[in-house]
């Protein structure tokens, strides 16, 4: 009997970590799933923004009706017994519809599709409307966030500055995204980065032959699972860390309300991370591999050789390089994932359509350390801009776990 006991134990303990796991979805991961979708269409820190949008309204939506966490704006009211499910689906579809109309259509038959499995009654009426106002609230907060004023920007001439790069030589992408309106920290410089290594100084050297040596796009160094990485990797950090953890929330059985909050939390600091690395990118505009690996004759440096051919495995984004925004914006997630769920202990698969492979993680370091191997294996970015992006994203993540959303009951047990 006991070596029975103990083999059903063993059992139990590998499907925690390897069974494929029945998700348990609710109105709140429903919509995140096709926040996800509908928002893929933008950039990523369009993604980044229109995300929070969404997941603030649909945790303000909830929050008002449910009550258990301190309110984003706290100007809304709701009905006793007013529908949370119906507040979150409308949240997030009239949201959605704003900013993405061209998807209106199949936005409203997912509205349709999600409200037909509620009850029709009071309840459902007032969440609906719960929803909807907090959809209008959270729009009219985000209305002159910044996010759409165009600033002129010249890449300066200094040895290290900034120049646009092959093959496009596009010029420089948002450089006025680090002046967005942020969603839970207090500005965009609140974090801003400590200078960049010096062009002649031993952490870039270090930096400066790994990348020359792993990002080259025919590199021989490069393991075909870093070229898989690299590739996989192009999505962007809204397209990594949802499905991530819904999957994780399934598995632990968290409730609408603390789904509403944990995806808003996730939300909020991917695009305050995103605007931090911006800020700093354009505050210090430094050039990034492919420009510094065929220009280091220019640098000061004897131990940089040039190779005027060089290209990296993955086209290299238009704006500067230090520190890394996916570093950033992962930073900041990884700290409110592992503050929810725990660091490790749990089973996430992730797939990309920009690489033929699956991915399978047990912790969230593993997902953090795969991207920050695929910027240097992609070639598009250094070691230190991986090191400060995730070190920028831990302040910002921290901050917002201390200041928004927090328990309405202090004696509340806040931990997965």
């Amino acid at each position: 009997m006991k070596t029975n006991q103990k083999i059903a134990r063993v059992i139990v303990a590998f499907c925690v970590l390897f069974c494929t796991v029945v998700a348990h979805a609710d109105a709140v991961t429903d919509w995140n799933a096709i926040m996800q979708t509908t928002v893929a269409s933008s950039n990523a820190f369009f993604q980044g923004r229109n995300a929070a949008i969404v997941e603030i309204a649909v945790f303000e939506a909830v929050n008002t009706i449910v009550g258990d966490y301190e309110p984003y704006v706290g100007t809304l009211t709701a009905p006793h017994g007013a529908s949370p499910d119906a507040a979150a689906i409308v949240a997030a579809h009239d949201t959605l519809v704003a900013l993405y109309p061209a998807s209106a259509t199949g936005l409203d038959t997912s509205k349709a599709a999600s409200l037909a499995a509620i009850p029709d009654g009071q309840s459902k009426t007032d969440g609906i409307a719960v929803g909807m106002a907090a959809a209008s609230a959270i729009l009219a907060l985000r209305a002159n966030d910044g996010s759409g004023v165009i600033v002129t920007y010249n890449p300066g001439a200094d040895t290290g500055d900034w120049q646009p790069t092959p093959p496009a030589f596009a010029p420089a992408l948002l450089p006025g995204w680090g002046s967005v309106t942020t969603f839970g920290i207090l500005y965009g410089a609140q974090f801003r980065s400590a200078p960049p290594p010096a062009l002649n100084s031993v952490r870039y050297t270090r930096s400066y032959l790994e990348v020359k040596d792993v990002g080259e796009v025919n590199s021989q160094d490069r393991p075909l699972d870093r070229t898989n990485v690299a590739k996989f990797y192009i999505i962007s950090a809204v397209q990594v860390y949802n499905p991530a953890a819904r999957q994780v929330s399934a598995e632990q059985g968290k409730t609408l309300s603390q789904n509403a909050r944990i995806f808003a939390l996730i939300s909020m600091a991917v695009s305050d991370g995103l605007v931090s690395s911006m800020e700093t990118k354009y505050f210090y505009n430094r050039r990034r591999p492919v420009t510094a690996i065929r220009a280091a004759d220019t640098d000061g440096n004897s131990r940089t050789v040039p190779d005027r051919n060089w290209l990296p495995l993955i086209t290299t984004p238009p704006f500067p390089s230090y520190p890394s925004a996916h570093a950033s914006a992962g930073g900041a997630a990884r700290f409110v994932l592992e503050h929810f769920y725990g660091k490790d202990g749990f089973y996430v698969t992730l797939t990309s359509p920009t690489a033929p492979v699956t991915l399978h993680y047990t912790a969230w370091k593993q997902i953090t350390d795969d991207i920050d191997d695929a910027r240097i294996y992609g070639g598009i970015h250094f070691r230190f801009d991986q090191e400060e992006g995730a070190r920028q994203g831990r302040s910002v993540g921290a901050f917002i776990l201390d200041n928004k959303l927090r328990p309405m009951n202090s004696y509340e047990i806040d931990e997965p």
